[in-house]
């Protein structure tokens, strides 16, 4: 039995941790990307907003407490298997404090860009070495990215 169930509990976690951006939370959308603003590849690379397409990301002051929700809908399917909602260490780094350590753009292009991010990025490189498992691509849309940005900033208490 012990067995049986280390067998489905390893395969829940590779299940997690795998799927296309088709299997996410129907009800995020890209719609919710509007309030994050792309423009093209930018060839200057800047260290506080990473490597991708977000340039700027702009948010209100307030929680948006339904687009929080769904990201953690979303983080309990892609993210809960390695990162914890507190600031200790799972696979990941946990998620406390990380919308005061890094910029919310630097956040959006590393969930959506994650494999350029780590070859490119010293911030994300640095945490490859302290975690020493290379975060996998989830192919999380934009709206999906923006709904986890939104519940990592309601667990580091915006309102």
């Amino acid at each position: 039995m012990k067995r049986l169930t280390l067998i489905c509990a390893f395969a829940l976690v590779i299940a997690a941790c795998g799927g296309s951006s088709q299997e996410s939370d129907s009800t995020t959308s890209d719609a919710t990307a509007d309030q994050a603003s792309t423009t093209g590849a930018n060839p200057s690379y800047d260290p506080n907003r990473g490597e991708g397409k977000f340039h700027e990301v702009k948010l209100d002051t307030k929680l948006d407490g339904l687009l929080a929700t769904n990201g953690e809908k979303i983080s309990d399917l892609k993210c809960a298997s390695c990162h914890k909602m507190t600031d200790e260490k799972l696979v990941g780094p946990g998620w406390k404090g990380v919308t005061t350590r890094h910029q919310p753009e630097w956040i959006m292009n590393f969930i959506t860009n994650t494999d350029a991010m780590i070859d490119k990025d010293p911030k994300a490189q640095a945490m490859l070495e302290l975690c020493m498992v290379r975060m996998p691509n989830q192919n999380l849309s934009d709206g999906d990215a923006r709904a986890l940005l939104e519940y990592m900033r309601k667990i580091d208490g915006v309102k």
